[in-house]
């Protein structure tokens, strides 16, 4: 093959494409976060800089150290996840899936588009204890678990704010379709996994064979009948396994309740207001996933957390108040996923290598 005189071609057009695709991607990401820059600089000054700092200064620094174990709580449970999700012959503990989450989250927080290396800077992170591509089966076997339980969450959530509070027939419209479609990707995922469908890796041969996508399909496609057959490999030996996966996903999200709940016990009187909490979580997760390509949600967590505040009562500036103290809790998690990073040796062109 290296013999070929024409041989060296295609691997040097390949990084060229993908290189424009990335960097209109980085372009985007720039455009989005300067936007959320400026969206947050506008629900600062309009819901009053001075009582947004009152309310963090009533929170205090014990209530922050409060929240940053509640999170390091949170951070265990997707480990342990992790952790369940590897199967014979290979096995991760705790002290290898725990740091590597706090590595992936890290880069999915700080980096615009980290969303899309964050999985694969988690499987880098364990290279030395399972091969990559078993890394990379079980992250996205924990991802699926993960994608199923944050949509009940979801679909809890948008049926609560519907039911218990008045919204304009447009907001009551757009939360109606958002539950159906979370419904049939739900669906769809327990048919896809229960029935074992290669639909992935069917769809990806038949691009290949139409002549769509030559040079990405020539191995991708392969690589996608090997992710599918190690994660329905995990259905077929550990059926027990889901529901303590399951319950454990779970977990995250009920600690998320908790720390939302412990912030307004500390700014808001009369406290213990848990379906506050859960509606103001629940929105903070549908956040985080549609506007994941924004480092630290910079902007759009206050818009949301501010819409909530404002439906139920709460007012502008305690839903901004909540927001900027869960990204305190955020930057701190992400200075502790560097400080690994640098540990571990780790550099964002590995990870892109590997994704590769």
């Amino acid at each position: 093959m290296n013999s070929e005189p024409h041989s060296p071609d295609p691997g040097e057009t390949q990084p060229t494409i993908n290189s424009k695709n990335a960097n209109r991607l980085k372009v985007l990401g720039v455009i989005l976060t300067l936007a959320g820059l400026l969206l947050f600089a506008y629900f600062v000054y309009s819901t009053g800089v001075h009582e947004i700092s009152a309310n963090i200064s009533h929170f205090g620094w014990a209530g922050f150290g409060v929240i940053l174990v509640i999170y390091a709580a949170r951070i265990m449970m997707r480990g342990l996840a992790w952790k369940l999700s590897v199967y014979e012959p290979y096995h991760l503990g705790l002290k290898d899936t725990v740091p590597a989450v706090i590595i992936g989250e890290a880069m999915s927080s700080m980096i615009p588009l980290g969303i899309l290396i964050s999985g694969t800077a988690k499987a880098v992170a364990v290279r030395k204890k399972v091969p990559l591509v078993v890394g990379l089966s079980s992250v996205a076997t924990e991802n699926l678990f993960y994608s199923f339980t944050t949509s009940v969450f979801l679909i809890l959530g948008a049926l609560t704010f519907v039911r218990n509070f008045a919204l304009d027939e447009t907001t009551t419209i757009t939360i109606d379709v958002l539950i159906g479609l979370i419904v049939v990707v739900i669906v769809f995922l327990m048919l896809l996994i229960i029935r074992q469908w290669h639909f992935a890796s069917e769809a990806c041969e038949l691009l290949y064979r139409r002549g769509w996508f030559p040079k990405l399909l020539e191995n991708g496609r392969m690589q996608v009948r090997l992710f599918e057959n190690l994660i329905y490999g995990f259905y077929r030996r550990h059926p027990k396994r889901f529901i303590p996966i399951c319950l454990t996903e779970a977990a995250f999200h009920i600690l998320g309740i908790v720390e939302v709940w412990f912030i307004l016990t500390r700014i808001v009187e009369p406290a213990g207001q848990l379906l506050n909490a859960f509606l103001l979580e629940s929105v903070s997760r549908l956040i985080t996933i549609v506007f994941k390509l924004i480092p630290f949600l910079i902007g759009v967590d206050e818009a949301g957390a501010q819409f909530v505040a404002e439906t139920v009562g709460l007012g502008a500036a305690i839903g901004v108040s909540i927001a900027i103290i869960r990204k305190g809790r955020i930057l701190f998690w992400t200075g502790i996923g560097l400080i690994l990073i640098i540990n571990r040796g780790l550099s964002l062109r590995e990870i892109r290598k590997a994704r590769r």
